[in-house]
């Protein structure tokens, strides 16, 4: 599933040509151009990414960072400023503010993807092509094959493609449509309820493992190793 990059860009110049360098090396784009615009955006799914200028109308960067971090599922997503102003003052209170990066305008898209990839690979370190393991918990999601202590595990694609999604997004919680949008897709209809049966169904799969799928009352899930 590609990345989402939310631009927050107002001028229109700027903004196309991010969001054609963006599509050209695969991401999803999403836009706006205003503060009240990038509030609209920030609903589920929520972008991987934001690409912040420093002014638009309506608000600031700063602003929208100071909003982010103080919601509880927003704060997670990275920040990426993204401005004309170079001057050191500015970049250490983007980054005080919780920006994760800050490129200076004028930039070269390649200088610019360099650092967009760098920061969603802090954040998730993990290639979707990893063999991911977790204690004597292993997945491979190239053979498409689960294993606990190197015993085989019966599940079927969809728990695969849960669990292989728990175990790169560990220590989170998630709601049951979060799991729907990053799981199932944004695309497909299903209802909450359906995502229920299919975490029974991997804890099943999991026999004495189980208890790595926790219910968190009132919000999802998470996949802890912790109790």
């Amino acid at each position: 599933m590609a990345s989402r990059i939310l631009v927050v860009e107002d001028e229109v110049a700027i903004r196309d040509m991010l969001c054609f360098v963006l599509e050209q090396h695969g991401y999803e784009c999403i836009e706006a151009e205003t503060y009240q615009g990038a509030l609209e955006q920030l609903v589920e799914p929520y972008p991987d990414l934001i690409l912040l200028d420093w002014m638009f109308p309506g608000g600031s960067g700063i602003k929208l960072l100071k909003h982010l971090k103080v919601d509880e599922m927003l704060r997670q997503i990275p920040v990426v400023m993204l401005t004309a102003r170079g001057e050191e003052e500015d970049k250490v209170r983007g980054l005080e503010n919780g920006a994760d990066d800050y490129v200076t305008k004028p930039f070269s898209p390649k200088e610019l993807m360099a650092r967009l990839k760098t920061v969603l690979r802090r954040v998730n370190p993990t290639s979707l092509d990893d063999t991911l393991e977790v204690g004597k918990l292993k997945l491979d999601p190239i053979s498409h094959r689960a294993s606990l202590e190197d015993i085989a595990l019966e599940m079927g694609p969809t728990e695969f493609k849960l669990l292989h999604f728990f175990m790169t997004h560990p220590e989170r919680v998630y709601s049951r449509e979060q799991l729907l949008n990053n799981v199932w897709g944004t695309n497909v209809y299903v209802e909450d309820r359906t995502v229920d049966v299919h975490i029974r169904r991997l804890r099943k799969a999991l026999k004495d493992h189980d208890h790595l799928v926790q219910t968190v009352r009132g919000s999802g899930y998470r996949f802890s190793t912790k109790s």
